[in-house]
């Protein structure tokens, strides 16, 4: 059998006809947001079915493809980048043998047409160790503070 709650003796009297405080009515408490039994029920199984499936795909959505959206997106700038960057390379270093090749006259002609070739590719690893050291420095630089 369950207690039942009684009500706390009132210290003042109150007339009568006079509407009682709701702190002085007996009766069960109820818990707030506890309404009709309709309100209880749980939905029909296909109504689950809907809600469930779309919490799953907004799930899927949002922790899967928008970040390989991204994703593809920073690694497609990059791709497209490097090749930029390497086309340019190739076309500076393209330039330079040229300019060595026409602007020496007969200094590396003959025997010694092989050299404009050396100069530039020891000028393209030159670079290259530039790049390469830096990059370092300033990986290190953000690794250690």
């Amino acid at each position: 059998m369950e207690p039942t709650s009684t009500p706390p003796p009132n210290p003042t009297p109150t007339p009568p006809g006079a509407p009682t405080p709701p702190s002085a009515q007996a009766g069960p408490a109820k818990s707030p947001g506890a309404g009709s039994a309709a309100s209880t029920r749980t939905p029909p199984l296909p109504q689950l079915v809907t809600e469930l499936r779309d919490l799953c795909v907004r799930y899927v959505r949002e922790q899967t493809v928008v970040p390989l959206q991204k994703l593809g997106r920073y690694v497609g700038f990059g791709v497209l980048g490097s090749l930029m960057l390497g086309f340019g390379v190739v076309f500076l270093g393209m330039a330079g043998l040229r300019a060595l090749q026409d602007e020496t006259g007969d200094t590396f002609s003959g025997d010694w047409s092989w050299v404009p070739y050396l100069i530039m590719f020891v000028a393209l690893l030159l670079g290259a160790a530039l790049v390469w050291v830096a990059r370092t420095a300033r990986r290190a630089e953000k690794e250690y503070g």
